[in-house]
């Protein structure tokens, strides 16, 4: 398969003295062993140098896909990747390994500029490309640390932050020489890139924090350290942070070291360059205590998240429990539970109480999974009606979603079991408020009267006439033209003698606009009348194409119509989405509610549809009770095929046998059993 796709590589055409161009300008940018560069020539991607081997190695699995751009000792080597296989390649350095930066070039000859650039903590500019055809699993978290080495003992300052949500954290605590709260943080946060101060330490401080990174597989980024500066920030914050700027400074006063962290992520994120972030971030405090603090050793242990050498989905938690059908949201808010367990008794019995719930009563479970199939992606619909390329297409996926709220808001006020005080102040009273006429009914109302909704059949995505008189008046002159169109077709059919539609088929949007089309078996028919009576455009084997001076004209008319109709039209989208965009913190909540509902009814559907039955657990505070399974077995390895668990007992009782050393030969599930427990 890889030596068949390296003969079918797209070739990289350029003579002698645009090779040479090319070269000079390779051997121009700067050395960085991260950044793998690619060069868009339109219809294929090139890489160049140790790039161009580390792709035919990793990718295409030889060297025969490299070939050689000049010759001698200035030679360059070189691959060039198809538009399916830079998509390939993008989602793996950006999702999956966490070692590279991915840099793209646009240009000819010698002269090119980087055009976008992105890092696993900041994947911005390729989301059309990640996520064209798969859903967003998770959202990338960049943190920066600003360590402080004092006798034995090290503070931290920490600031992360979430662009996908636009959030930002702050901490600061002591950690120890293993950085073991660091490492916590890293996990419970999913963080793919980190930034730290150039020379923040002696090398032996610093060794075992860059090993605490790379077990969490987090790529560090060092920045100079005169960008860990907390200069300016209430000034700079007081732009993005939505709300009053009063809260904010008052939660600066609480730090020292993560305000420098803050101020360096500031600068590398470019929070201030783009403003479609102003008014839309929020930020707070970050507690270390707030959830089961993990290493990424437990992670890897306990099998928590997806590995690529998992042999099937069930290998892990995540792949196990995942069974969420909004597009993406309930995906991303599973990630973030299993990797931030609840320690508050009275937050998990809550959780458990409305699985409890959706397990009892089948009905209300496959009536909401029913609707919450068809919920788009909230978030990242949220996070694109923000940006300056904004369209129609988010404004009607969250309008279609939206709409969705009434019937799911039904389904949960049929239900009349234990739980409807719950279900009533966790959802239904949320919901209730969150359609109201000045909240998401307003956008809903918008949507109607301003997008022609008929259209969407078609697949376009239109403004209605309606909406404004001057569109309404284009559209009149537009339909006028079209009609005489209509009515010259009938007519030239009747002329020539040929069926309507047929033989005689009316093409438009061609090189020459308007034309008529006929096959050549019918062009001998009627070569006479053509000849005398119509311009002959072109002849090909799919037939000939012709014209008049009657179609010439009212083609030029259409055309020059449909341009100020889509130029008008383009204005008033624009205004569409700002009013939609002004919505985005009501979105926000309804993501974040049907997300949460989505994750539960997964937990509900996996509790009911194993072999045997999952148990509600009584859970008590930490500092009380025992640990007492019955018949528990491990959830993964149970899922396996042809494994038939043995399920076993567990007693940890306080005092009496809190400690236990499990004996028994080799491959007869002592791990299995400790895991499980």
């Amino acid at each position: 398969m890889e030596a068949e796709e390296s003969k079918r590589l797209p070739e990289l055409k350029l003579d002698a003295k645009q090779a040479q161009g090319f070269i000079s300008f390779f051997k121009t940018l700067p050395r960085d062993s991260r950044a793998v560069r690619f060069f868009d020539r339109r219809d294929y991607y090139t890489a160049h140098g140790e790039n161009a081997l580390f792709i035919s190695k990793t990718y295409y699995h030889t060297t025969t896909a490299l070939r050689q751009l000049g010759s001698g000792p200035d030679g360059l080597s070189s691959v060039s990747v198809n538009k399916n296989m830079f998509e390939t390649i993008a989602r793996d350095l950006l999702l999956e390994r966490t070692d590279h930066t991915l840099e793209v070039y646009e240009g000819s000859g010698s002269n090119w500029r980087l055009c976008k650039s992105g890092t696993p903590g900041n994947i911005g500019s390729f989301e059309d490309i990640l996520f064209a055809n798969n859903d967003m699993q998770d959202t990338p978290v960049t943190v920066a640390l600003f360590p402080i080495f004092r006798e034995n003992q090290c503070t931290v300052g920490v600031s992360f932050v979430d662009m996908t949500k636009r959030k930002l954290g702050l901490a600061e605590f002591l950690d120890d020489s293993q950085f073991t709260n660091v490492e916590s943080l890293l996990v419970a946060l999913g963080c793919k890139e980190c930034l730290l101060p150039m020379e923040s330490g002696k090398s032996s401080d610093l060794k075992n924090l860059h090993e605490a990174l790379s077990r969490c597989g987090v790529l560090l980024t060092e920045r100079k350290k005169s960008e860990f500066k907390s200069r300016d920030l209430v000034q700079d914050l007081s732009r993005i942070i939505r709300g009053s700027i009063e809260p904010v400074r008052d939660l600066l006063s609480d730090f020292e070291y993560a305000l420098g962290a803050l101020g360096a992520l500031l600068s590398y994120a470019e929070l201030l360059a783009d403003d479609s972030n102003y008014g839309n971030y929020s930020i707070q405090k970050y507690n270390l205590d707030s959830y089961m603090r993990l290493d990424s050793a437990a992670m890897r242990a306990l099998n928590v998240v997806e590995n690529k050498t998992d042999l099937n989905k069930n290998f892990s938690l995540f792949g196990l429990m995942n069974r969420t059908c909004t597009a993406g949201m309930g995906k991303r808010l599973l990630n973030r539970w299993l990797k931030q367990p609840l320690l508050d008794v009275n937050e998990i019995n809550c959780r458990l109480d409305l699985v409890q719930a959706f397990v009892e009563d089948a009905e209300l479970r496959q009536g909401l999974r029913q609707h919450l199939k068809r919920i788009s992606d909230i978030e990242r619909l949220t996070h694109n009606l923000r940006k300056k390329t904004a369209n129609l297409q988010p404004v009607i996926k969250l309008y279609q979603s939206c709409i969705r709220v009434p019937y799911i808001k039904g389904i949960l006020e049929q239900y009349e079991g234990q739980f409807s005080g719950l279900i009533q102040k966790k959802y239904l009273a949320p919901f209730e408020y969150l359609m109201g006429d000045d909240q998401l009914n307003k956008f809903i109302a918008l949507v109607e009267v301003s997008v022609d909704l008929d259209q969407l059949e078609n697949g376009e995505y239109m403004i209605s006439p309606g909406y404004d008189p001057n569109l309404a008046e284009l559209k009149n002159q537009l339909s006028a033209v079209e009609k005489q169109i209509h009515n010259l077709h009938k007519q030239t059919a009747n002329d020539l003698d040929l069926p309507l539609d047929k033989a005689l088929k009316l093409e438009k949007g061609t090189q020459f606009g308007h034309a008529f089309r006929i096959t050549k078996k019918e062009e001998q028919k009627v070569r006479k009348k053509l000849n005398a009576n119509f311009i002959i455009l072109e002849t090909r084997k799919d037939g000939v194409k012709f014209t008049n001076s009657k179609l010439k004209k009212l083609g030029d008319q259409y055309q020059k119509l449909f341009s100020e109709y889509t130029s008008y039209q383009k204005g008033l989208v624009a205004r569409v989405v700002d009013t939609s965009a002004t919505f985005s913190e009501l979105f926000e909540t309804l993501a974040g509610i049907l997300s949460e509902l989505d994750v539960l009814l997964s937990f509900a559907d996996l509790a009911i549809s194993c072999p045997i039955a999952y148990v509600r657990p009584d859970v008590t505070p930490s500092d009380r009770g025992d640990i007492i399974l019955e018949g528990s077995r491990h959830p993964c390895v149970e899922a396996q095929d042809g494994v038939n668990f043995i399920p076993n007992d567990c007693t940890l009782v306080r005092g009496k046998s809190w400690f236990q050393i499990i004996t028994g030969p080799n491959m007869g599930g002592k791990s299995t059993f400790i895991r499980q427990v």
